[in-house]
């Protein structure tokens, strides 16, 4: 009977320029649903105050469901961070859909073009990566690390 060939695995490395487009992609996704940069949505104070909204447009103008003014002044709704969802869930949410909504089109455009401008910058700069990799990367950091 014969023997399984063991399946060889790839190592395990760390890319710089996939830690970097993934830190794009969370930057579009924060400024457009909680209008602050990845920075400021995991540090920023938690400044919410107000109850849950009903939104009629995009300027974030408050209206209860019968069309009236809800006599509730929503504050701290520019830049939602973490601890604004942990404070006031319920509000944080309702604003950060509403910017979802407002903005989905422009987010989607910059995640397209941030797409293909990874994928054509690494394509062209494919041999200058890789000598960085195999000359400077390796020798100072150990084969974990790649450009």
């Amino acid at each position: 009977m014969p023997r399984k060939k063991k399946r060889s695995r790839s190592r395990k490395s760390f890319s710089i320029l996939n830690a970097l487009e993934a830190l794009v992609y969370a930057s579009i996704l924060t400024e457009g649903t909680a209008g602050s940069s990845v920075w400021e949505f995991i540090t920023g104070a938690g400044d919410l105050k107000g109850g849950t909204p009903y939104f009629t447009n995009t300027a974030m103008q408050m209206t209860d469901t019968n069309g009236g003014s809800t006599g509730t002044e929503l504050t701290g709704a520019g830049a939602i961070s973490i601890s604004d969802i942990a404070t006031n869930p319920s509000t944080a949410l309702a604003v950060m859909a509403a910017n979802f909504q407002a903005n989905l089109l422009p987010m989607a455009i910059a995640g397209f073009t941030t797409s293909i401008g990874f994928r054509v910058g690494k394509r062209l700069l494919r041999r200058p990566i890789s000598s960085v990799n195999r000359n400077l990367l390796k020798p100072a950091l150990g084969a974990g690390i790649r450009l």
